[in-house]
């Protein structure tokens, strides 16, 4: 979306503010192209992330030799997400930007600008196989970019993070590269976990429906049948016309499907009156899938292995019982 009148002030506040703390001297000495290096900040490299689930990526990755400032907190709509000046302060101080891709972050670039920043931005999206994206928009017809619902996916995007971090810190290059390794063990670990407790849901009952149009990695991995979603696009911000309605409420019905799953950072509202319509259970609360955000931090739920773990239990659960 673009950035309001009012937003566009906010940032011109927000880069007075580093300007004015850059020219009161600080003595710590930054990159060649201006961004803070790991000596400017306790050792630590200052990276910026887009998502919960890229930002958890780095902090698996980098460990110790990162300080990670993360953008959109969970359960927060990623496709309607608008920067504040505190973002574009931090990009401004970083050596790394570390975004999803794929269209996911459509306010990203026009924040990097205003930040001024000059340093890396890292794609995680680069080297995965993407499935195809939004004809009706703009920023998503390049596929779909919800690429780390398939822990293979996710093992590319903590692969591209940890090539980047050696590149911008070498000294750490070692730490990085384990930590990688490490953590990729870990996806492998997830994704068989959830190949196990899929084969024992028959396929005939491995019917989904979602808030919005989030899960289809997932979906081909895990063969489930997407039976539709209560907003049918890829982004949030479209909205389900009556005849729609109408078609998914009938195409529950005729599936035998039995449940509606909503999402948690979605108001679950249309999910309940479609489930209501169809009369068939929506999950939700507690309980609700982690489609485009993950859960509070210090919670399972608020890593990615946590928040996946918990979407394969909740439908396996769901659509078993």
């Amino acid at each position: 979306m673009r950035a309001s009148a009012s937003w566009a002030v906010r940032a011109a506040v927000a880069l007075a503010t580093v300007y004015a703390v850059s020219a009161c001297g600080s003595t710590e000495t930054g990159n060649s192209d201006g961004t803070a290096g790991s000596s400017a900040n306790g050792g630590q490299l200052p990276v910026v992330a887009t998502t919960p689930e890229v930002a958890d990526f780095v902090r698996n990755v980098g460990g110790s030799g990162v300080r990670v400032t993360q953008l959109i907190k969970p359960n927060v709509d990623p496709h309607e997400y608008e920067p504040t000046p505190a973002d574009i302060q931090a990009i401004s101080t970083a050596s790394l930007v570390v975004k999803n891709g794929v269209g996911l972050e459509k306010w990203l670039d026009q924040t990097i600008t205003s930040a001024g920043f000059k340093g890396a931005v890292v794609d995680t999206s680069q080297g995965v196989n993407l499935r195809k994206g939004d004809p009706d928009d703009e920023e998503m017809a390049a596929g779909d970019p919800h690429i780390w619902h398939d822990p293979r996916n996710a093992k590319i995007m903590a692969e591209n993070i940890e090539k980047a971090l050696v590149s911008a810190d070498s000294a750490h290059a070692a730490a990085y590269q384990k930590n990688y390794q490490d953590y990729a063990a870990k996806l492998d670990a997830l994704d068989a976990e959830n190949v196990r407790k899929f084969a024992a849901l028959p396929a005939g009952q491995r019917k989904l429906v979602t808030n919005h149009d989030a899960f289809g990695y997932y979906v081909d991995r895990y063969q489930l049948e997407f039976v539709g979603s209560v907003i049918p696009s890829m982004d949030t911000s479209a909205e389900l016309s009556a005849s729609q309605l109408t078609d998914l409420v009938a195409k529950i019905k005729a599936t035998g499907t039995k449940a509606i799953f909503s999402e948690s950072s979605l108001p679950p509202k249309s999910a309940e009156t479609i489930a209501q319509q169809a009369g068939v259970m929506v999950i939700g609360g507690e309980d609700a899938l982690y489609g485009d955000s993950l859960g509070t931090e210090g919670t399972p739920q608020g890593t990615y292995i946590g928040a996946e773990e918990h979407n394969t239990d909740t439908i396996v659960e769901a659509l078993g019982g």
